[in-house]
């Protein structure tokens, strides 16, 4: 059940105009579940990526995205039987669900599949935790933009960040209980040591 990246996330300016895309990460279940859903304009590249997973969009389970940003959630529309996570929102179809992510409480998808609140780039950002022979593994969106932020701050503030402080604990937390992390906009990449409290 390691997470698979169907497509990395990229961020970078290019002629004047500044470019960027998230990271799509699929979870192969069941339940099977899709995190971040790229631009609008992507649906057919998502559709092909699961195509040669041997899926469809109807066998999507859950559609979660790290936050409500326009290349988080583009392609939303194509999951219509999914329960729908986006940042702090839980919902299907009309019905939406009560969960208390704005007090710290995860939301428990299975044994080994749980969703956390990490504000901070936005005040209802969420991290996917996925456990599996691998280790643990953080699908963070922009709580991360690539490997290089963890030691240039500069890098996710200028991303935009809601709440550095809060940004910075998290970040500071998702180290500590992951051994890989899929961040928003850059190839995943196993945590540092130098991040990890001994004991």
């Amino acid at each position: 059940m390691d997470p698979i990246v169907l497509f990395e996330g990229y961020s970078k300016t290019e002629n004047n105009k500044y470019r960027a895309n998230c990271s799509c990460v699929l979870i192969k279940g069941p339940p099977n579940i899709i995190v971040d859903t790229m631009t609008a304009w992507d649906g057919d590249r998502i559709l092909k990526a699961l195509q040669e997973e041997s899926l469809t969009c109807d066998d999507i389970n859950y559609v979660i995205c790290t936050h409500g940003h326009s290349d988080h959630i583009g392609c939303n529309y194509l999951f219509k039987k999914a329960t729908h996570i986006v940042g702090h929102s839980i919902s299907h179809r009309d019905h939406y669900i009560e969960h208390d992510f704005r007090n710290g409480k995860e939301y428990v998808i299975t044994n080994k599949i749980k969703v956390i609140p990490t504000p901070g780039h936005t005040l209802q950002d969420v991290t996917v935790m996925v456990s599996s022979q691998r280790g643990v593994t953080a699908i963070t969106g922009d709580l991360f933009e690539r490997f290089q932020d963890l030691t240039d701050e500069d890098i996710w503030k200028e991303a935009g960040s809601d709440s550095e402080e809060l940004q910075r604990i998290n970040r500071f937390k998702v180290l500590r209980m992951a051994d890989f992390v899929i961040p928003g906009h850059g190839p995943m990449f196993r945590v540092p040591k130098t991040f990890k409290v001994p004991g």
